[in-house]
């Protein structure tokens, strides 16, 4: 029975693309002149990539691949939308500059959305609204964060858990497959507006309008226990209805795709909302890789065979704003 609301839509490909350099907490611990297995202990990653050159390039190894995966090439898509939190400059948007990486043989429109961890989650519901409109055919959505530039590594719980990687993933119209975004909802609760920021970078904290070292502004800054208490406080009601939105409860889902946020996220999403083993779990070996976590954690459920055609799935995220997405996929 057709749900109200579903949008049809197929996910015609995905890919990533890993920096070469990888970072182990084993090196950080002797970095931060620490015990070994103290980074690790704290943060549960074991390793994270480090990225020395651009998002736009990173973000365009992983459009590549999703475009290899889709059997299409870049001429077969009429959109493509950046999807990431970590932007190369303030302007022009990430999605020109991954454009001109791509280098299309005719002027595509790009631009971009930015809702921090949930971007593509927010790409993919746009996504699925303008092809069931017909206003686009193929969109190439694509997510690449370079978290590591940012970080005070003095903060190990708002630092040791990052890591840099691009994803990205082709769309498309359904025809009579029935794959379909079978509901999406979103949620921002403003209270913790400033519990996960950058604070540099745009009008209100500018170069002229702040004193010292303006290295400082571009730090990232996250209140960890604030961030988890404001989601879990929220994410089971928000879950609860998406589901019934999408018709579908928690056993009849094939995989769990939260965004990687921390391994007691994870342990949460794991535990409290029923996702078992069910769930993808990618993080340890990547750690948080902010907008481009989920879509990779996406590629590794479909890449590993642990989403099939016709499968349901449920991907639910958090982000700075705090808000919270999710989406009911059949895939």
């Amino acid at each position: 029975m057709p749900v109200a609301g579903a949008r049809a839509l197929r996910i015609l490909g995905t890919g990533v693309a890993l920096p070469e350099e990888v970072l182990t907490s084993v090196e950080l611990d002797h970095r931060l002149g620490l015990v070994p297995g103290t980074v690790e202990a704290r943060t549960g990653v074991r390793q994270r990539r480090v990225e020395r050159g651009s998002a736009a390039a990173l973000g365009a190894r992983a459009a590549r691949a999703a475009l290899e995966a889709a059997g299409l090439d870049l001429d077969d898509v009429d959109l493509v939308i950046g999807a990431s939190a970590t932007p190369d400059q303030p302007l022009p948007c990430n999605a020109a500059l991954v454009h001109e990486e791509l280098a299309p043989s005719r002027p595509v429109p790009a631009w971009d959305v930015n809702a921090s961890c949930l971007s593509f989650l927010v790409a993919l519901d746009l996504a699925a609204t303008l092809v069931e409109a017909g206003r686009h055919q193929r969109i190439l959505i694509v997510s690449a964060d370079i978290a590591s530039v940012g970080l005070d590594f003095s903060d190990l719980g708002a630092s040791g858990i990052f890591g840099d990687g691009g994803a990205a993933a082709v769309v498309g119209p359904a025809g009579d497959t029935g794959s379909a975004v079978l509901a999406a909802d979103f949620a921002t609760h403003s209270e913790g507006a400033h519990t996960c920021e950058i604070r540099g970078g745009g009008s209100r904290h500018a170069p002229d309008r702040v004193t010292g070292d303006y290295a400082e502004w571009a730090r990232f800054r996250m209140q960890g226990g604030a961030v988890f208490r404001l989601a879990v406080k929220h994410v089971p009601a928000f879950t609860d209805k998406l589901l019934a939105d999408a018709g579908v409860g928690m056993a009849d889902l094939a995989a769990v795709v939260p965004h990687q946020a921390s391994h007691h996220a994870l342990s949460w999403v794991r535990q409290r909302l029923g996702a078992g083993d069910r769930m993808i779990d990618i993080y340890a070996d990547v750690g948080n890789q902010v907008a481009a976590s989920l879509p990779s954690a996406l590629h590794a459920a479909i890449t590993d065979g642990r989403l099939r055609r016709g499968d349901h799935a449920l991907l639910l995220g958090t982000g700075a704003g705090l808000s919270i997405g999710g989406a009911v996929l059949c895939y």
